[in-house]
């Protein structure tokens, strides 16, 4: 049996942490803010609104035709589908330009017959990037990426399919130094 002080204690402890816990939550719900963003952006669109990136020259020796308009285009696909940010032509909040100094068929593996049984393609971008906000943010740098075939297989046949496979590879390299910051 409880004596009935310890039963008062239990009661007014009770009530104090009813009374503790209502005063409580609101102040934490009201001072702590969580932003979620899946895409690993995190761009203030306070102050940054809009994206310009230009057409990006292809310079390399080796020229594969398609590969500056490809680029160009999943660059800014990347940009429209994974922030708010409004594409402009030029001058805008962010600004992406650059070419492509190298596309490159190296031979790797050598067989037997002294002749290579695999060969690397090798793109590389220079890149800048300009931020109206930030401009400590500003930066000058190249991106590279390579993916190896069979040697069996001609240039013809994976070209498309690899370099398309680097795009992808060096878009996502350029969105999170720019916006995602990691």
């Amino acid at each position: 049996m409880i004596s009935t002080d310890l039963y008062k204690i239990i009661i007014a402890f009770r009530g104090m942490s009813v009374y503790a816990i209502l005063c409580l939550v609101p102040i934490l719900v009201c001072s702590c803010s969580v932003k979620y963003a899946f895409n690993g952006a995190s761009i203030d669109y306070t102050q940054t609104k809009t994206i310009a990136i230009a057409d990006f020259l292809n310079n390399a020796e080796y020229v594969y035709p398609p590969l500056a308009q490809n680029f160009t285009e999943k660059l800014r696909d990347t940009y429209t589908r994974q922030t708010r940010l409004q594409l402009l032509k030029s001058e805008g909040d962010l600004n992406l330009e650059g070419e492509i100094t190298s596309f490159v068929f190296t031979p790797m593996a050598i067989a037997a017959d002294s002749y290579a049984s695999e060969t690397k393609l090798t793109i590389i971008m220079r890149v800048r990037f300009s931020n109206k906000a930030n401009p400590e943010d500003d930066y000058e740098k190249q991106y590279s990426a390579f993916q190896t075939f069979d040697s069996d297989r001609t240039i013809e046949e994976v070209q498309e399919e690899l370099t398309s496979i680097m795009i992808t590879e060096i878009c996502d390299n350029i969105f999170n130094d720019t916006v995602a910051k990691w």
